[in-house]
């Protein structure tokens, strides 16, 4: 069939047939696999996304075991896979990361850590105020019990 000339038309239906979809962490449940399942593929485009999220999803990405030299700034300074720039030098260039055009960025670098400082220190700030309305509350029912007392007096 293969090199047949003129003999493009299959004759027959698919051979194979995959009955359920693959599953990465099935059989591999091992701390290298789970930071891969969980890394979050920022400051690159669309479609670079997606390539990224394809070798995870079918265990083809392999995390780098040393920092590998930025193309922009010559320094060992790209710590993430396919990669190939630093994270510095893609922010100031405002390209992709992995492929370098300049496109879209779908998630940004550093808005993550950033936003989960904030909801901690908001959390922290609120559970601040929250103890200031407890103990507030208990200095009014305190005045309220001794105003209480003196109008029983």
């Amino acid at each position: 069939m293969s090199s047949q000339k003129g003999n493009v038309a299959w004759s027959r239906p698919q051979k194979h047939q995959n009955t359920f979809t693959f599953k990465n962490d099935k059989f591999d449940k091992s701390v290298q696999t789970k930071k891969i399942n969980a890394k979050l593929h920022d400051g690159v485009c669309q479609r670079c996304k997606e390539v990224l999220e394809w070798r995870v999803k079918y265990s083809k990405y392999r995390p780098l075991s040393k920092p590998k030299k930025c193309v922009k700034c010559l320094q060992k300074t790209v710590k993430d896979s396919y990669h190939i720039m630093c994270r510095p030098c893609a922010c100031e260039l405002e390209v992709c990361a992995k492929c370098g055009k300049k496109e879209d960025i779908v998630i940004p670098f550093n808005r993550e850590p950033e936003t989960s400082a904030n909801t901690e220190n908001q959390d922290s700030n609120h559970r601040r105020s929250c103890k200031g309305k407890e103990d507030s509350d208990e200095d009014l029912d305190d005045d309220t019990h001794s105003d209480g007392e003196d109008g029983d007096t």
